[in-house]
């Protein structure tokens, strides 16, 4: 049986160093286990969202919302902007009810261009995962610029936290 994982992206743009991490963490958890992968941008249905301000989510966006209730994990990610995630994540997420996340495992992730960003997990994306009762996995990502190499590898201690992460949300699969 195949593992369902929805990712959420934040990144406000294509290709983004954001993205990349996200990848190598879907690419963790289907080295390990058969998944059926879906992403979603908030960027993409950045109309959607602004017309739902005034006339709710419309059928896209309530489709998306049904497959991350669906989902057996959830990974979100966004850069950091001035020490909290995107504000487009943010509205995403404002039209997301709290039942679609409850109980559901979710890795964090955040990149950022120094170490100086590195408690954005701890400090603005628990607590959010935490409104929604969600079970946040204890080891977050964060990359740094630092962290993303030349030749696209990662630096070690990247590595280090995707596994982590990984074997984190895994743990939390029945």
């Amino acid at each position: 049986m195949s593992t369902s994982v929805v990712v959420i992206s934040g990144t406000l743009h294509t290709p983004s160093r954001t993205d990349q991490v996200l990848g190598a963490v879907v690419a963790g958890l289907g080295a390990k286990r058969e998944t059926d992968v879906r992403t979603i941008s908030p960027l993409a249905v950045a109309p959607s969202l602004v017309a739902a301000l005034s006339e709710g989510p419309d059928e896209a966006l309530r489709e998306q919302f049904a497959a991350i209730a669906a989902a057996d994990v959830v990974v979100i990610g966004t850069p950091v902007y001035k020490g909290a995630y995107t504000g487009l994540l943010k509205l995403y997420l404002d039209f997301l009810d709290v039942a679609h996340l409850e109980g559901k495992p979710v890795v964090l992730v955040a990149t950022g261009g120094s170490d100086q960003h590195s408690l954005v997990i701890e400090h603005e994306l628990r607590p959010l995962v935490g409104f929604f009762r969600a079970h946040p996995v204890p080891v977050g990502v964060y990359a740094a610029r630092s962290d993303v190499l030349p030749d696209g590898t990662f630096s070690d201690r990247l590595a280090a936290a995707i596994e982590g992460a990984v074997d984190g949300a895994l743990a939390l699969l029945p």
